[in-house]
């Protein structure tokens, strides 16, 4: 079911491109359905994003049952288990908690002429939240995307979600009680962040659209993007386990499936140095595989992207994971600390046996959103910082501006912009 790779082998190299070059791209039908939708949407506004998600969602409302009524919303917090609600509270703690050691502050400082110079930092008006819906619900990505927009100081948050047949989930809805959520539409699909980008009378536009989705709309995020901001243009998820002959074959054996069951284009990728390790977990994958409820996807994923890596050593692990840059990495070693100086591109590491990628999907406080596709390489976790804005701050004081007059006046002369070196020579007080 799963491809074995070995480093030693003549042919790796090209296997090992095979799987960086495996993402998909979304298909010239898919961008063509996003680019009709989103330019239907901005030209009919509600009567177009009703006509789109009474189609795809495969019902027939009307516009103002789209929004989700406040009584509605804290229903459904009622109705979910007291461990859930204490489960969903408690995750939320630790997000938050987390999530408030990255707020950034503004700054000020006086440079050695008396000018003074610095950076405000503010938080963005209006975000929008986009949830997952459909295949399964994820109350986890409510809280992974509002607890840093809260912390960051966002005063207004929008949330979408898809009801396929008018379904609603009352995880999703419970988790958005406990944060304090309340404008809430269940709307998804590219029509939803066209709505969200665009403004329509019932959707207000946002600043900036976070959350995961599936290929149309992270097809269509992409297409908004400049019109508004967005958080990044997620792929399949994925993780790398490295492990040594230490490890618990049976617990890599359940990461590997639970990364699996996500759907199946996620990736699932083994490396170790151990042959007979590697073997033993392939064997505890067969053993645990007809358990599982979602068996379908996770031999589908797999089968496509399944990958079991022997190494010549654990340095030349840490070597393969810098090129695939993975979003989660596990790392299944004795003294997972000695490695981290080595790796350079990882979304998050999970250090040691007991830190499993399932931990920090939910409750361990980071933030789950993070860099699929190699971007790993440029990009970062989803933070406060997404939900804050910089504005360079510059008071240049009289008496305080010659040194810095004469360089700009030569530096713009020099680029031939007279201009320039005029309007800094006017404030010349030498």
């Amino acid at each position: 079911m799963i491809k074995h790779l070995d480093t030693s082998s003549a042919d790796f190299e090209a296997s090992l491109q095979s799987i960086i070059s495996s993402a998909s791209e979304p298909s010239k039908s898919v961008l063509e359905t996003v680019s009709k939708i989103i330019t239907d949407v901005r030209a009919r506004g509600d009567d177009a994003l009703l006509e789109y998600t009474n189609l795809y969602d495969h019902h027939s409302v009307k516009l103002e049952a789209l929004q989700i009524k406040k009584d509605e919303i804290k229903m459904a917090l009622d109705r979910v288990s007291d461990l859930m609600r204490e489960s969903l509270e408690e995750a939320a703690r630790r997000i938050r908690s987390f999530h408030e050691k990255q707020k950034q502050e503004t700054w000020i400082y006086t440079d050695d002429d008396g000018n003074e110079l610095g950076q405000r930092v503010t938080p963005m008006e209006r975000v929008g939240v986009y949830v997952p819906g459909g295949k399964a619900a994820y109350p986890s990505s409510v809280l992974m995307n509002v607890i840093p927009a809260q912390v960051a100081g966002v005063k207004e948050i929008i949330m979408v979600v898809p009801t396929p047949r008018g379904e609603r989930n009352d995880l999703v809805l419970a988790a958005a009680e406990i944060l304090g959520v309340s404008k809430i539409f269940s709307v998804g699909g590219a029509q939803a962040i066209a709505a969200l980008a665009f403004g329509t009378n019932l959707i207000p536009k946002v600043d900036k659209i976070v959350g995961p989705g599936n290929i149309f709309v992270a097809a269509a995020k992409r297409e908004v993007f400049g019109f508004v901001g967005i958080d990044m243009v997620a792929g399949p998820s994925e993780v790398v386990i490295v492990a040594d002959k230490n490890a618990n074959a049976e617990w890599v054996a359940m990461d590997l499936l639970a990364q699996a069951e996500h759907d199946e284009e996620a990736t699932a990728i083994l490396i170790s140095p151990d042959k007979n390790f590697i073997e033993s977990v392939e064997d505890n994958i067969t053993k645990f595989l007809p358990d599982m409820e979602r068996v379908k996807i996770i031999e589908a994923s797999l089968k496509k992207n399944g990958r079991m890596i022997k190494t010549k050593n654990l340095k030349q692990a840490i070597e393969i994971v810098n090129v695939l840059a993975p979003e989660h990495l596990e790392l299944a070693v004795n003294n997972p600390e000695v490695f981290l100086a080595d790796i350079k591109n990882a979304g998050a590491i999970f250090m040691g046996k007991y830190s499993a990628e399932s931990l920090g999907d939910y409750c361990v406080g980071p933030n789950h959103v993070l860099p699929t596709g190699r971007t790993a390489r440029f990009s970062s976790p989803l933070g406060v910082y997404d939900f804050q804005k910089k504005t360079s701050l510059i008071k240049c004081i009289n008496g305080s501006v010659s040194n810095i007059v004469k360089v700009a006046s030569v530096l713009a002369r020099g680029e031939g912009l007279t201009a320039h070196a005029r309007s800094a020579e006017f404030r010349d007080d030498s």
